[in-house]
């Protein structure tokens, strides 16, 4: 009896501890930002159309077309959202 007492404790444990990591998993989740909030920011930032928007581990590269014609690259962290200029291209 008390060896199945031990394992379902262990078991309520492991289902609790999986669901807390769960949860804490799916709230970083949330704190990054996507695609679309990325193409808004860099948007924003240099003023243009967006052409496209690539991403890599742990950041956006989105390739932005200007009034005066030239193409920027603008890099957005995806945790932070902070907006970096990554270079100035004549397309």
């Amino acid at each position: 009896m008390k060896h199945i007492a031990k394992n379902a404790l262990f078991v309520l444990f492991i289902s609790l501890s999986s669901g807390l990591l769960g949860h804490a998993y799916a709230q970083s989740d949330n704190a990054k930002i996507d695609k679309n909030q990325a193409a808004q920011k860099a948007q924003q930032q240099v003023q243009g159309r967006v052409l496209k928007v690539d991403q890599s581990k742990n950041k956006y590269r989105v390739k932005v077309l200007q009034k005066s014609g030239r193409v920027v690259n603008v890099d957005v962290d995806k945790r932070s959202g902070r907006v970096v200029k990554s270079g100035k291209k004549d397309d």
